[in-house]
């Protein structure tokens, strides 16, 4: 494993980084105080390119590697404060597009990724119900064939970038079927019939990251919007979910070498006794502690990218990734 950089990843890293503390940062209180989601600021990243960054040329991204990608997603984390807008889209990246990607249709991904790529669509992941959300095999919600498609019924819960979506791979059993068999992917369109979508729910932080309910009353779902074979759901949401919980975090390894940054700084400055803060032994303790978990984190981080990169599954290293940033 060699994570040393060449010189043109430092210079797409920098490029983010000058893009983001120059386009992102404005009236972001504001949009904090009101819960607010900025199409705006979304636009934004998907012109230069964010959004569309491990999608193929063909269907309108810039086809990086994983590496690469987790890199120019830290240098996001590090220059943009609005980590709900950054959890947002990397939610859209790696538990949406990736999965239409590696599962849909040709015409899935014509119809789907361009757009998602250029800010026109928001997408969101739908698997967590009131009574289901580790608990994958315990959805409720079902698909019942009919006609040229499916009849959906049920609801969702806690999905991120729920109320601002416009299309969501929502997932639910084939009637006929029990357990992981039965699990099947649907992208679902806001504004299909008897799909309803709540408002944003009230949260403590990340409040610029959306975050609703859907409810499916007897929708219908054509056919050509399953995503991969009936039963294949799981093998679905697990591939995405092994992207997710290791990738969505490159940002968080970004916004925590800022926030060293600032204390290093504030402890060089402050002065308390006659002496800069950062000399006593309980500042500087701290400091060092905060080096260690980032540079730990950044480590397990990257051999989990470069285990994807390889083509490798890696759900283990995944959720240690998860684990590890999380808890800190």
């Amino acid at each position: 494993m060699d994570f040393s950089w060449s010189e043109e990843q430092k210079t797409l890293k920098k490029g983010v980084i000058e893009f983001a503390l120059a386009e992102l940062n404005h009236g972001l209180s504001e949009r904090e105080k009101q819960g607010a989601f900025s199409r705006a600021e979304w636009k934004k990243c998907a012109d230069f390119g964010i959004q569309g960054i491990v999608v193929p040329r063909e269907f309108g991204g810039s086809e990086k590697d994983v590496l690469t990608a987790a890199l120019m997603m830290e240098g996001l984390g590090y220059g943009c404060r609005d980590l709900g807008l950054i959890f947002g889209i990397n939610a859209q990246i790696w538990s949406v597009q990736l999965p239409i990607l590696n599962f849909g249709t040709e015409a899935q991904k014509s119809r789907y990724l361009p757009a998602m790529c250029a800010g026109e669509m928001v997408g969101a992941h739908a698997m967590t119900e009131p009574d289901a959300g580790s608990d994958a095999f315990g959805l409720r919600l079902q698909a019942k064939r009919a006609n040229g498609g499916y009849v959906l019924n049920g609801e969702k819960v806690y999905i991120t970038n729920g109320p601002t979506a416009d299309v969501a791979l929502i997932f639910g059993k084939i009637a006929a079927e029990s357990g992981e068999a039965g699990i099947t992917g649907f992208l679902v369109e806001r504004g299909s019939h008897a799909f309803e979508v709540s408002q944003g729910v009230d949260k403590m932080g990340m409040r610029t990251a959306q975050m609703g309910c859907f409810r499916l009353c007897d929708c219908f779902v054509p056919e050509e919007n399953r995503l991969g074979e009936e039963g294949a759901g799981m093998g679905i949401f697990n591939s995405s979910m092994s992207w997710e919980r290791s990738l969505i975090f490159s940002s968080h390894i970004g916004a925590m070498e800022r926030q060293l940054e600032k204390c290093v700084n504030y402890a060089r400055k402050r002065t308390q006794f006659g002496s800069p803060i950062g000399k006593f032994q309980s500042i500087s303790n701290r400091i060092a502690n905060m080096k260690l978990r980032l540079e730990t984190s950044r480590l397990i981080l990257y051999r989990t990218a470069w285990l994807k990169a390889q083509g490798k599954a890696a759900p283990l290293d995944a959720a240690l990734t998860k684990l590890y940033l999380t808890g800190r």
